[in-house]
């Protein structure tokens, strides 16, 4: 696949106000009229290049939307307030009462909950599988099916989604086929591989530091103005906004993400292959024992690697917990919840981002207690981290 992502975040330019090298900060949450046909003909969508409320749109936002919109291939996009704030209204603007989604059952927690717990509330009923195994998929899709939804690599157990293959049956059974992928930017483009709808919490690699919350949207130029409409839109009228500055924040970061993305992919390469050498179950698709290794070099962009997170599995958690704190006190990272730092970040999933998913089925998608999901972090000596890290675990008998 000749797509080359970093090139079409490159090729955008944007002046400030004043010429400035970054665009102005349009910090302002409603906008003046010199008529007020204008003002009407705004609110009716009909004013290409005016501004009436920023609930609505801003110049800011509408900037870092474009530069998503060009990174993922799509032909426009929509920034939020949060992750969820992205995913919750294009599956409630896809859906309605008595219709069906077939979800990959190892996502994130909170997406997790919101199918399972609250989407039933409005009629919305969810099937989980195993969505490795296509056959599996298209079992479960019904009549009343309008929404295939997995992640290019899900959370915590970095499978890979088989994206040519569930574009081909969402095309077949007429259903929108949406991707969260904030695990692998620029790594996986879905809407190359057929993806009508890709999904980021920015939050994670796409900022990169930490200090921002915030989600995009990205898809056809039809669905980000259903999103978008003030009568009918999920996007408009649950109110999940991207604050101005913060667009501005993550747009200032979104330049670095190539050089960013490559050192995380270099770094978490080198810690799987020595952790798996050592006799720990590793789980990192960049591995030749991954069962998606060659499903997911089929479908990467070159140079930006198989993307910076990592599993493995110490055995109890008990044992996971002593040994995040310890590389903590080593100062080899943190442990919190989240991705896409610049320091690695670990948890143990089944207690944290993935603990809104029952006991049982936990177990029985394979999310053992002992495993610890790691972001893996910016380390200029990854060598030096290895050794460290590995030291942590001699300590604790878990090598």
């Amino acid at each position: 696949m000749d797509f080359k992502p970093a090139n079409n975040i490159q090729d955008l330019q944007y002046f400030g106000e004043f010429g400035g090298v970054n665009p102005s900060i349009s910090d302002s949450s409603t906008y003046t009229f010199l008529s007020a046909k204008t003002m009407f003909d705004t609110f009716e969508g009909n004013a290409e290049g005016c501004y009436l409320y920023s609930r609505h749109s801003s110049p800011s936002n509408l900037y870092l939307g474009e530069a998503l919109a060009a990174m993922e291939g799509t032909e426009t996009a929509t920034v939020t307030a949060s992750g969820m704030g992205a995913i919750t209204p294009v599956l409630l603007q896809l859906c309605g009462s008595g219709e069906h989604v077939v979800s990959s059952r190892t996502i994130y927690g909170g997406t997790y909950a919101f199918l399972k717990n609250f989407a039933p509330r409005l009629g919305i009923q969810t099937s989980f599988v195993d969505i490795t195994k296509l056959d599996v998929v298209e079992a479960a899709i019904t009549d009343k099916t309008k929404v295939l939804y997995c992640e290019s690599v899900s959370n915590p157990l970095l499978e890979v989604a088989d994206i040519k293959g569930l574009a081909q049956l969402a095309k077949k059974h007429n259903l929108k086929l949406v991707v969260d992928n904030t695990f692998s930017p620029l790594s996986i483009s879905p809407a190359k591989l057929g993806a009508d709808v890709v999904i980021h919490s920015l939050t994670k690699f796409i900022n990169g530091s930490s200090d921002t919350v915030g989600g995009v949207v990205c898809g056809t130029q039809e669905l980000i103005d259903q999103l978008r409409n003030v009568n009918d839109g999920a996007a408009m009228l649950l109110g999940s906004t991207m604050d101005s500055l913060r667009s501005a924040s993550v747009l200032k970061n979104l330049r670095t993400l190539h050089i960013r993305m490559q050192q995380h992919s270099y770094n978490a390469k080198y810690l799987a292959e020595k952790f798996e050498n050592d006799g720990l179950k590793t789980v990192y698709p960049g591995l030749q024992s991954h069962p998606s290794h060659a499903l997911f070099k089929s479908m990467m962009n070159d140079k930006y690697g198989f993307g910076g997170m990592m599993t493995i599995d110490v055995g109890s958690l008990d044992k996971a917990n002593a040994l995040m704190e310890l590389m903590q006190e080593q100062n080899l990272g943190y442990l919190a919840v989240s991705l896409g730092f610049y320091k690695t970040l670990f948890s143990a999933p089944g207690s944290s981002t993935s603990s809104e998913i029952p006991e049982e089925e936990q177990q029985e998608m394979g999310l053992s207690d002992g495993l610890i999901r790691f972001s893996i972090g910016l380390d200029a000596d990854i060598e030096r981290t290895y050794k460290m890290m590995r030291a942590c675990m001699e300590k604790l008998n878990i090598l």
